[in-house]
């Protein structure tokens, strides 16, 4: 059987954008939290289980240099790791997420010990690093293209919890506004350096499968903060919902 043709640059890019359909934007948890339809407990939740995929977001960075073998790559990636952790601990995304759970009422204590961290928020991020770790560099590179979708969906995320959140401290927002024009400029170079390097159709699918993972990656997490926002209805064993202010015993409502 005669081997597939390579796909074109363009045709390559145009399968790596139309994965934007499998985006976490399109979550019911995340239609529910643009609409104004999550309480407090929820957005704690969710701030709570984002600061573990943040923590780890350097660590991933870190593992797709030390895979890769082109010094022009790993020093354009490297300012990643330099953005998320910053020069000092007051600064860097980082800093910025634990001002978001200050604003949105978690304390730092209960952020950083990762109480309120969901086992399904823990498998999906680990499972992210250790690709990142065991994969080719391209494919983590590749993993790392759902910062295509991700400004328009930080500025409606912004524009909405403004609109509907007013109780959420404005300063919490810093995240979000410093992070949108530094993923628009990651993510052309990104998109630029998988379709240059993924030169064979074995890359290429490679590529688009990683993306695709890291997808579904991202909607594990809201799956997981989804599955806890209903525990109500699950006698609240499991989610100790009072920890993140519940306002009665048990998570009762």
């Amino acid at each position: 059987m005669a081997e597939r043709r390579p796909l074109t640059r363009e045709e390559l890019s145009a399968e790596l954008h139309a994965l934007s359909r499998r985006y976490w934007d399109k979550h019911p948890f995340h239609v529910r939290l643009h609409a104004g339809g999550c309480g407090p407990r929820e957005i704690r939740s969710w701030v709570a289980n984002r600061w573990y995929y943040q923590r780890h977001l350097s660590q991933k960075n870190a593992a797709i240099v030390a895979n890769c073998p082109l010094p022009e790559i790993r020093r354009r990636w490297l300012a990643r790791i330099s953005y998320q952790d910053g020069r000092t601990a007051a600064e860097g995304g980082l800093h910025d997420w634990i001002v978001l759970g200050e604003a949105v009422g978690l304390s730092r204590e209960e952020l950083l010990d990762e109480r309120h961290v969901l086992r399904g928020t823990r498998f999906a991020v680990d499972s992210y690093v250790a690709f990142c770790r065991t994969r080719p560099w391209l494919e983590g590179a590749a993993a790392a293209l759902t910062e295509l979708f991700s400004p328009q969906h930080m500025t409606a995320r912004v524009q909405a919890w403004r609109e509907h959140y007013d109780w959420i401290a404005p300063a919490g927002m810093a995240y979000f506004d410093s992070r949108i024009p530094v993923v628009e400029q990651d993510s052309s170079w990104t998109l630029d350096v998988v379709l240059t390097h993924s030169v064979t159709r074995e890359q290429q699918e490679a590529s688009i499968a990683a993306l695709a993972f890291k997808c579904d990656v991202l909607g594990a997490i809201l799956d997981a903060v989804d599955y806890a926002s209903s525990c109500t209805q699950l006698g609240c064993v499991r989610f100790n919902c009072a920890q993140l202010n519940c306002p009665q015993p048990n998570g009762a409502r």
